[in-house]
């Protein structure tokens, strides 16, 4: 990446593979603006530097990972009141609802005073025995692409200075 160029910080968390090939997919979309950091290797300096934020992960019980809520705990105060009015959009995959995660995350993100700029794609895998949960995920390509089109759109409003 062109460290002139500003970014797009996509941040992730997947156990079952989904929200990983979710956030590879808007990585590909953002082109050399993305820069994809899993949310337990995010420091500060990557939250400052970025223009915008794409938040991917999983809805665990209704919720937001443990992992995400660790990354947003451990970066709260560091970047408290040096980040406010960024662009974000956030993708969850679900076994069946993922509002529960997304009112969360949208939540702690009213403290940094973060923007949302796209609505929350949700993207529902029907996992609902223990067996279906745990297994390793395939999203469907229609909705890879629509990541994909979220950070192209995210980047590309970077670049033009639209946030």
């Amino acid at each position: 990446m062109n460290s002139v160029e500003p970014s797009v910080l996509i941040i992730w968390h997947s156990r079952t593979g989904a929200s990983a090939a979710l956030a590879q997919a808007a990585a590909e979309g953002a082109g050399g603006a993305a820069m994809l950091r899993a949310a337990d290797r995010v420091q500060a300096a990557e939250m400052l530097a970025a223009a915008a934020y794409i938040f991917v992960g999983p809805e665990n019980l209704g919720a937001l990972s443990g992992a995400m809520k660790e990354m947003l705990d451990r970066l709260y105060y560091p970047c408290l009141g040096q980040i406010e009015g960024r662009a974000y959009s956030s993708i969850m995959a679900a076994g069946s609802d993922g509002t529960g995660a997304v009112r969360q995350l949208d939540r702690i993100l009213t403290g940094w005073r973060l923007r949302r700029v796209v609505e929350p794609m949700i993207v529902n895998l029907a996992a609902q025995t223990p067996e279906q949960i745990l297994a390793d995920k395939s999203v469907p390509a229609d909705r890879l692409a629509e990541a994909l089109e979220m950070g192209a759109a995210m980047a590309e409003a970077v670049r033009q200075g639209i946030f």
